[in-house]
């Protein structure tokens, strides 16, 4: 049987757990673009690899424990979300310079995305944060 188009109206979500290893940038980076090859969403895939490496990265980089990246689409809306184990919210800068060192992610995640928010996770075996961004296909 022949592949068949898939349908780019149809909800679905995938997760990727991540150890933490600076290497888990870099797969979740390839993990995501080859989803979205697959689901024929390659115009969301520049932004959305650029906001899902920043996210990565940050829970790579600023916590200790596992991540999981998340991707969702429903509705003409991908959601990209990272979970790990800190419950320290994010923090974005109020007054991002482009010579500051660290602190600029965030303000990228809110400037290229549509929307974006974190909430904590507690209870039956959930803790931490997740962190997400929504990007609107055209």
């Amino acid at each position: 049987m022949p592949n068949s188009p898939v349908s780019t109206d149809a909800p679905w979500e995938y997760t990727l757990y991540i150890p933490h290893d600076s290497r888990a940038v870099t797969v979740s980076h390839r993990t995501l673009r080859l989803i979205l090859a697959l689901r024929d969403l390659l115009p969301l895939s520049e932004t959305a690899e650029l906001v899902a490496t920043e996210l990565v990265g940050n829970a790579v980089r600023h916590t200790k424990g596992p991540a999981a990246l998340r991707l969702r689409w429903a509705g003409r809306v991908l959601r990209i979300g990272v979970w790990d184990a800190d419950p320290t919210p994010p923090a974005p800068p109020l007054y991002p310079t482009a010579e500051a060192e660290n602190g600029r992610g965030l303000d990228l995640v809110r400037n290229s995305t549509d929307s974006w928010g974190w909430y904590l996770l507690s209870g039956k075996g959930d803790s931490g944060k997740f962190v997400w961004c929504e990007l609107l296909a055209a």
